[in-house]
This record gives structure tokens, sequence and C-alpha cells, in this order.
């Protein structure tokens, strides 16, 4: 595989949940709506998988999911592509869990519903990225490097860590020295990081043995990804890696309003 020849994979954009901690301000508006440095939520991402190496991306919504496709619609300008990124338009797909059946699936039921859109003939290998639409990553990049050593590699899933925010002083995972993520004990004090909600996910870890919805999830079955994570990591099979960069998990009025009342020097990750 070459840079002339990228890896063209789509993404898994997260953006269903209610937004409970956000209320009041998602009484009346999706959370991936509300304004980060005066633009919504999901623009940040959307912009970095635009600009990244990333052919499409397909959104779940469920609370007042209309207002978010509404809003974005079925395209997203690329801007300042870079010589890796795609020069097909970059296409927006929307799997609405809330108006098939009434509500958020969560992540694993919310990502097999989405399966057939994700991996379809036109992306062979089965792999596409993950990200939550209310992280706000300025620094990430989605690298064709990553892609094209997690395509190499038998690993389910490579997650990006953070370190422990506040409201998650405990963090999720551990990592070994060989870069396998560990699902350690409650008991166990080695040190452990945040799941920053983005990773490189292959479709095998959304069906048997590993997750046993039926493809398309048609009955809307509710399934969270941290059980399917877990069994992956005891037998060796997902990777990891820290990230660095800024990172804030919006998931409150105090952390949107901490966000905006910060000054940031670049919202366009380095060229």
């Amino acid at each position: 595989m070459t840079n002339a020849t990228p890896l063209k994979i789509p993404a898994m954009l997260l953006a269903a949940g209610r937004g409970e901690r956000m209320r009041p301000l998602t009484d009346s508006c999706p959370k991936p709506l509300l304004t980060a440095h005066g633009e919504p939520l999901m623009h940040w991402p959307l912009r970095a998988l635009a600009e990244g190496a990333c052919s499409r991306a397909v959104i779940n919504t469920a609370w007042l999911g209309e207002q978010i496709s509404a809003y974005f619609g079925e395209r997203f300008s690329r801007p300042a592509p870079r010589p890796e990124t795609m020069s097909e338009p970059f296409t927006l797909n929307y799997s609405h869990e809330g108006r098939d059946f009434g509500g958020a699936l969560e992540t694993a039921g919310g990502i097999a519903r989405a399966l057939p859109r994700l991996c379809t003939n036109a992306d062979p290998a089965g792999i596409f990225w993950v990200v939550a639409g209310d992280v706000f990553a300025p620094d990430f990049l989605f690298g064709q490097a990553d892609v094209a050593r997690f395509a190499a590699s038998e690993r389910l899933a490579h997650l990006w860590l953070v370190a422990n925010p506040d409201h998650n002083p405990r963090g999720d995972f551990g990592l070994a020295p060989d870069g396998s993520a560990l699902n350690l004990s409650a008991g166990d004090l080695a040190p452990r990081w945040t799941y920053g909600a983005i990773g490189l996910y292959r479709r095998a870890l959304f069906e048997p043995p590993w997750c046993n919805i039926a493809p398309g999830n048609p009955e809307g079955i509710k399934a969270a990804l941290a059980p399917l994570l877990r069994s992956a990591m005891d037998q060796g099979r997902v990777s990891a890696e820290i990230y660095t960069g800024r990172w804030t998990d919006v998931g409150t009025p105090e952390r949107l309003h901490a966000l905006n009342s910060v000054t940031v020097d670049h919202l366009r990750p380095p060229n």
C-alpha cells in the first residue's frame, strides 16, 4: 500500500445520546448541535475526518435527530485537503435510531445497526473509524498510516486513550508495553487511561462470536460497547496508544462553558 493508493475507510460518528447531563441545553437542541468555538460540536470531528484518511461518515441519531440531518445534510466540505485525503465528496448518511426504534441503541447496538452501511462493497477491508460527536479533539489526525498499520494487524480494535479527566479519575483500560489494551480487574493497581472515544474497528467485532446481534440489528437491540472491547482485550485482540493532544469530553454545561472560555491557537490540525 502506498500514499498514492490510500485505503478508503468510512467512519461511524456517534450522535444518538440524549445528553441528560447537558440539560436544560439539550431540551430543545440535540447535544451535537450545541456550539463550541462558533460551530456545532459535531462540526469538529466531521471536519477532522473530512481532512483525514476517511471516505465518508455514517451518523446515528436519536434525540431530536432530525435537527442533525437537517443541519448537516448529505455532504460535508473537505477543508484544506492533504495529499492523502480522498478527492471525492465527503458524504454523510444517517442511521435514525430514534425514528426507527423510539430511542438510542447504545454504542454497540448503534454500530451493529449501521454496519451494512459502513461495510459495503465499496469498503471491502471491513474497517472503519468510530468517534463520538461530542468530543473536542482539534489536534487529532485521522491518518493514513494509522489505517494502514491497523489493516495489517490482526486486532479487532485500536483505541486512543487519554489522561484521566476529573469526571473519570479511575480510567477505563490499561496499556501493555507491546501496545495491547488491558481489561484490568477492579483491584489491579496498574495505571489506567480513559478511552478517548476515538478508535479504529473491524466489522468482525460486531459479529459472532463477539457480538450476537443480527446484521443490521433489525430488532433494535440495545448493547454497550465496553463488554465487547473487554472480551476482545482478554484475547489480546485490542491495541491502544496514548493521545496527548487537546481533548474534551463535552458532557456537561460546565465543561462546554469552560471549553468556550479558552482561547485556542488553532482549530485545524497542522499540515
